[in-house]
């Protein structure tokens, strides 16, 4: 039987605010395998983003266990835990996160760095991603000088940059007009459908969980609703 790429068990994530204690997280159990594509849906206050955390080994739990390839992150050192997100887990965020003095190609190139290649491979690679984004011609322009479209597939680049098995996107859309986010989830889908990237949305919008293929809803930090739908498709139509 393979194992879950990713589980979270039990988990618990409390802050601690003077002699207060919030619990963000209560107990919640979720298993993610290779090639899923999920949404995890939530009001605000509702524990999306640190559940969004867990989900990408940002942080460690309070109570319980995160497990990325059965390995238990509490066990890892704070280099270790980044190195194995680095080689694992891509990141999208809604407001792109790019370095605004770096050009499309050397934010693309930059998480490669960390993972220790060299800079011509870097360059070959980085080109070849953003080629493949439709943005050849985009390399040497910084994101002031890009539309929120092409930030985003240069955010989509850069999380591709060393070919994780997971992508985390947290509200990929939410800057972006109705037609320009529609291209983003098709790029999206088309990541987890042609090269089997393990997807894993966050957001507050149905027509984005729309795209996935199974809808996790947490409130009150806590999981109430997990189910199976057959959206991915629906773009195609």
């Amino acid at each position: 039987m393979q194992q879950p790429l990713l589980r979270l068990k039990d988990v618990w994530k409390i802050y601690q605010i003077g002699s207060v204690e919030l619990p963000a997280l209560k107990g919640v159990s979720l298993e993610v395998s290779r090639g899923d594509f999920l949404a995890v849906m939530g009001p605000s206050g509702s524990g999306k983003s640190t559940l969004l955390n867990m989900i990408g080994c940002l942080d460690y739990p309070t109570k319980g266990d995160v497990f990325l390839e059965e390995k238990n992150i509490s066990q890892l050192s704070e280099n270790k835990l980044a190195e194995a997100r680095g080689k694992k887990i891509g990141f999208v965020f809604q407001q792109f996160n790019l370095l605004p003095n770096l050009t499309a190609l050397e934010n693309v190139m930059l998480p490669m760095i960390f993972q220790g290649m060299e800079q011509k491979e870097r360059q070959r690679k980085g080109k070849k991603i953003l080629d493949s984004l439709d943005l050849k011609d985009r390399i040497k322009h910084r994101p002031a000088e890009l539309s929120g479209g092409e930030c985003q597939r240069v955010a989509i680049a850069r999380a591709l940059a060393n070919n994780p098995e997971i992508i985390v996107a947290d509200e990929p859309t939410g800057n972006l007009d109705s037609k320009t986010g529609k291209m983003i989830m098709e790029i999206l889908v088309r990541l987890h459908q042609k090269e089997k990237k393990t997807m894993i949305v966050v957001t507050h919008d149905p027509k984005i969980a729309d795209y996935t293929e199974q809808e996790i809803n947490i409130i009150d930090g806590q999981i109430v609703k997990n189910h199976q739908q057959a959206g991915v498709a629906l773009w195609q139509k």
